[in-house]
């Protein structure tokens, strides 16, 4: 019985299908992407970059007016990345069902015309669903553990730049 029903699975991943995996394929990419991303601008916020209330506590020389805007436009290019992957991310994510709903009214146009492998039909109509609704839950559930992620580094991006702003303000 489970290999009656891996078979129109099978039959059909070379058909619409693939569409809807290459699309998760696509969209795993993103992710990865955002998820290496993300950790890099944490490092240069939390952990690598200067804070600017504590030079004198760390004896660190007082960056250049041009340093701190150099660090600004990098900061602001970060965030930019950051939230343009995201929202690709995101925007993929969420066409998934539409997916298994064009897959499925696809599959089920040609039942009109005939009666014959109505059946055949019907399944491949069915798998496409499947894998829409597979892949937006586990995109939904991986979005789920990459949105406060996103969030944290664009508060933490926003209180930086105020720092290096204050920080400019007071070379002035």
């Amino acid at each position: 019985m489970l290999g009656e029903l891996l078979i129109p699975l099978y039959q059909n991943l070379f058909g619409y299908d693939l569409l809807i995996i290459l699309a998760a394929a696509g969209n795993f990419m993103y992710l990865l992407f955002i998820i290496a991303h993300t950790k890099k601008v944490y490092n240069v916020i939390y952990t690598q970059g200067y804070q600017p209330d504590d030079f004198n506590e760390r004896q660190v020389a007082r960056p250049t007016r041009d340093q701190l805007k150099q660090t600004k436009a990098k900061l602001r290019k970060m965030r930019e990345v950051s939230n343009k992957y995201y929202t690709m991310f995101v925007s993929i994510s969420s066409i998934f069902p539409l997916l298994g709903i064009l897959g499925t009214v696809v599959s089920l146009i040609p039942m009109v015309q005939s009666v014959d492998g109505m059946e055949q039909n019907f399944f491949f109509a069915l798998t496409s669903t499947l894998w829409g609704i597979v892949f937006s839950v586990l995109f939904k559930v991986l979005d789920g553990t990459l949105a406060p992620r996103i969030e944290h580094n664009d508060q933490g991006i926003s209180e930086y730049l105020e720092k290096l702003e204050r920080e400019l303000v007071e070379l002035i």
